[in-house]
């Protein structure tokens, strides 16, 4: 999806189609040449998995629709880079608080989502299978009501795991 299209708003659209009954289980890949936060955090409210640049390289973009399919969020280094700063930033209030219906390893998958890494990646940290990981994500996706790896992200800072797991 483009943020500016001729006659239309990315955003919009975005929304629209991800609040459609009948588009569900459909990802949006966003693609700017724009990287304003504004650009990111209306792409990101509206659903979003993903928000990349155009000047991205053909085999990034191919990896994005991959992981995006795959259920996983992929966002352009600069963009992601300014996300987490403003998280860091602007902290959730009070000491980490995952919700209390999370097991302790989906807390730990949770953190690690949060910090950006793929299933294969957060498979390897833990030493489980890929497959465990997914059953964890999903579970996460579940209890969380989240659409997406995106929502999961933001879900990790808001509690506060992120910065907890760092420390």
């Amino acid at each position: 999806m483009d943020i500016r299209m001729p006659g239309g708003d990315g955003i919009e659209a975005t929304c629209g189609i991800l609040g459609d009954p009948g588009s569900a289980g459909c990802r949006v890949l966003v693609l700017s040449m724009f990287e304003l936060d504004e650009y990111v955090y209306g792409a990101l409210r509206a659903g979003a998995s993903g928000f990349l640049l155009k000047d991205c390289e053909p085999d990034r973009l191919l990896e994005a629709v991959r992981r995006i399919h795959d259920g996983e969020s992929l966002f352009a280094p600069s963009v992601l880079t300014r996300l987490v700063a403003h998280y860091v930033a602007h902290p959730a209030r009070g000491p980490a608080h995952p919700p209390a219906r999370l097991t302790p390893r989906e807390v730990e998958v949770l953190a690690l989502v949060g910090r950006g890494l793929s299933n294969h990646e957060i498979a390897a940290h833990l030493v489980i299978s890929v497959k465990t990981v997914k059953t964890h994500v999903g579970s996460l996706l579940a209890k969380l009501h989240a659409r997406d790896r995106a929502q999961l992200v933001i879900a990790a800072y808001e509690a506060g795991v992120v910065a907890r797991d760092r420390a």
